[in-house]
């Protein structure tokens, strides 16, 4: 039971990982980008239309295809809506807050509109399915089932899971052991001082955003290809990326620490599920847990007050060279 239930917080804290991670890299720049819910949205929608395209095309698809073709294009997606991001608020300096809640209002309509349009136009009729594709995504270890609970709780994922782990324990080292991160967190923090020390401002800042936004993506497409099995619901992602969004709060702008903290928020996540005979104000507490662990750290680290707990100095700033 026990590893049932770690299995489960962990299939639902990856998508979490994804967006945090992506976003922590974001705003270790000092961009703060709210459109990650729709970039995660978009991360997903077009991964499933890349899958459906491909699958339609071929009479056998090849399980290479299946897996690189979705995968680029949740890629290249999420990257663009990141980079339409970071030319709004970077090269026109546009309102950080505004510009990334605009982003999720249009990540989330384009993914509901070609997810539940693209096999009417088409005319196949039905919902948006890819579940030859899916199951490539879902291939676990083959023997995975023989090692029993540990089996369950580290070796029962598709190649996405550990995909994010890879990649978060990779975000923290290039932050904290690089020149190039070093760089990164000085514009985060002093922009006009990195700057003044040679560091291209602008170059960094849309590097992180963009790279940090097909990050996020995948999140998206984990969602769909793992977690629903290559089906698609409009608004199936329910407030996933908002979570991923407080969970780079919770693991304090630490990619290694949002690890743990994406399992967290993936058992508080499922945690009423096991819990029998709950009234539908208990279950909406429950769906609020993540938000109020959330709100205690940051009322505890904001009391400890240690700077390397606080984020960026200049985050959520447009920066203006003139006024350096």
């Amino acid at each position: 039971m026990f590893a049932t239930i770690i299995n489960k917080a962990i299939v639902q804290g990856i998508p979490l990982l994804f967006g945090s991670t992506g976003e922590i890299i974001t705003e270790k720049s000092g961009n703060l980008n709210l459109g990650i819910p729709g970039i995660m949205y978009m991360g997903g929608s077009a991964g499933v239309i890349g899958a459906y395209l491909y699958e339609r095309a071929v009479e056998t698809p090849h399980p290479f295809w299946c897996i690189v073709i979705p995968l680029l294009c949740s890629l290249l997606g999420s990257a663009l809506l990141a980079f339409v991001y970071s030319f709004l608020t970077i090269t026109l300096r546009a309102n950080q807050n505004v510009t990334g809640l605009a982003l999720t209002t249009f990540g989330v309509g384009f993914g509901d509109f070609f997810g539940g349009s693209l096999t009417k136009i088409f005319g196949n009729g039905g919902n948006l399915s890819v579940k030859t594709t899916a199951d490539y995504f879902k291939t676990t270890l083959p023997f995975a089932d023989d090692l029993g609970a540990f089996g369950t709780i580290f070796l029962n994922y598709g190649f996405l899971a550990y995909l994010a782990i890879i990649i978060a324990i990779v975000a923290s080292w290039f932050l904290k052991k690089t020149r190039m991160g070093l760089h990164l967190r000085a514009v985060g923090e002093n922009p006009a001082t990195a700057d003044a020390a040679g560091i291209n401002v602008t170059r960094y800042k849309y590097f992180a955003t963009v790279i940090g936004g097909a990050i996020a993506g995948l999140g998206g497409l984990y969602f769909i290809m793992d977690y629903t099995g290559g089906s698609w619901t409009n608004g199936g992602f329910g407030d996933r990326g908002w979570l991923a969004i407080a969970l780079v709060i919770f693991a304090l702008w630490k990619p290694n620490v949002s690890i743990l903290g994406s399992i967290v928020f993936g058992g508080l996540y499922i945690a009423y599920s096991y819990i029998s005979g709950l009234s539908r104000s208990a279950l909406a507490i429950f769906n609020m847990l993540p938000y109020i662990v959330t709100i205690v750290v940051l009322i505890i680290t904001s009391a400890r007050n240690k700077k390397e707990n606080r984020p960026p100095e200049s985050l959520g700033l447009a920066y203006f060279r003139e006024e350096r």
